[in-house]
């Protein structure tokens, strides 16, 4: 969707407003395929190009570690995509600015150059460790996902067999020292048990930078509305993601029908491609649209995320909802396919009778806040007073 494609005051809106992205994989892209962000790509979803023309002003550029690399493999796989990112953001310092705070993501908006901003998806990656917590910390990275789609030895997940019942005691120092870094604590994956043992035990918001609502899709990995308002209830923010399995229950019910189809193309790629997380999602995604040409799958609108987004609003109100693409991590909905696309949400909240106000939190005002509440919490805890 080109600019002059939207009504006249939804461009004025979302091109006047901070947009901020809580969630993309791209990394994976710089790590394996040493992708140029500056070139306009035919491939994936983010590039610098696509950022601007869909008014992008910052992204969190998460650092997934798959499940099955585990130990010290895990962490240097973060490493690599922590080192591969920065390396970009060097390239292309006029372009580029690591953020860290809010304050860091306001100027670089101001210098016209869009603000990268790091999260760490897997607590695997920090391999049990609260020194490797800090180091991450030290190198810009303010979010950290607790679990992927298997439990950790101190969480649980979503996508997995309950281990602990929640968060170990271990779990909970995690939290502890995330609050006193001033680190954001991501719930996105986690178990509904781990998910209420993070609100008991932070002092800071909670966000959960990709989930949608399981009362539209029964995903597993999406929040339900209790859950919902209880993250809005501390503060918290939910940050709808895009991806068609978390949006469309007929998408999620079809894919389950031809699963046994999708792991044969799924063993077939990763044979094909090996580790490069980057090049099998830009295959699979492919066969998905295949398999959505050929009636196997349903086609998913983008017009899905308002939908999700409505009800979140519906639920914790407009003060605690924002977006988390997972852009280069999942398959698209038709209309919101890349990065260039993002204001057809302004427009589809305008249509749905927004306020201006309450589109610019969404958009990106709500995420900074609860960065800055991080923030705040962290100099309670190092002045005594928390």
């Amino acid at each position: 969707m080109r600019a002059d494609e939207l009504s006249a005051p939804a461009r004025a809106i979302h091109f006047s407003s901070l947009v901020l992205d809580a969630h993309a994989d791209t990394p994976q892209r710089l790590f394996f395929e040493q992708f140029d962000l500056a070139a306009r790509d035919a491939e994936g979803c983010v590039d610098i190009p696509r950022l601007r023309e869909g008014g992008v002003s910052a992204i969190f550029f998460a650092l997934w570690v798959p499940v099955e690399v585990k130990g010290a493999a895990a962490t240097q796989r973060a490493r690599d995509l922590l080192a591969a990112t920065l390396r970009q953001i060097e390239i292309h310092s006029d372009l580029l600015a690591l953020a860290a705070n809010s304050s860091e993501v306001r100027a670089a908006r101001a210098a016209g150059k869009v603000a990268v901003l790091l999260g760490v998806e897997g607590g695997h990656a920090i391999d049990n460790d609260l020194a490797l917590l800090r180091e991450f910390h030290a190198r810009g990275v303010r979010y950290m996902t607790l679990t992927h789609n298997a439990a950790t030895e101190w969480a649980d997940s979503s996508n997995d067999a309950p281990r602990h019942n929640g968060l170990t005691d271990f779990g909970r120092e995690v939290i502890r020292e995330m609050n006193r870094l001033g680190m954001m604590v991501d719930v996105s994956h986690v178990s509904d048990s781990t998910f209420y043992d993070v609100l008991q035990t932070s002092l800071a918001p909670v966000i959960a930078s990709h989930s949608c609502c399981r009362a539209l899709c029964t995903a597993p990995r999406n929040l339900d509305d209790a859950m919902i308002h209880a993250l809005a209830a501390q503060g918290g923010v939910i940050h709808i993601t895009f991806h068609d399995g978390f949006l469309s229950q007929e998408y999620s019910d079809a894919k389950r029908a031809i699963a046994a189809e999708i792991a044969a193309n799924e063993q077939v790629v990763t044979q094909r491609n090996g580790e490069n997380e980057a090049r099998n999602l830009i295959e699979l995604q492919g066969l998905s649209d295949a398999a959505i040409r050929a009636g196997k799958l349903p086609q998913v609108s983008w017009q899905k995320i308002v939908e999700h987004i409505d009800h979140a609003v519906r639920i914790a109100g407009a003060d605690h909802v924002g977006l988390g693409s997972d852009f280069d991590g999942a398959f698209m909905p038709e209309g919101l396919e890349d990065a260039s696309k993002f204001p057809r949400i302004t427009e589809g909240l305008l249509q749905r009778g927004y306020s201006e106000a309450d589109i610019r939190k969404i958009l990106g005002g709500n995420t900074l806040r609860v960065m800055d509440d991080a923030d705040r919490v962290a100099e309670l805890i190092h002045s005594g007073k928390a």
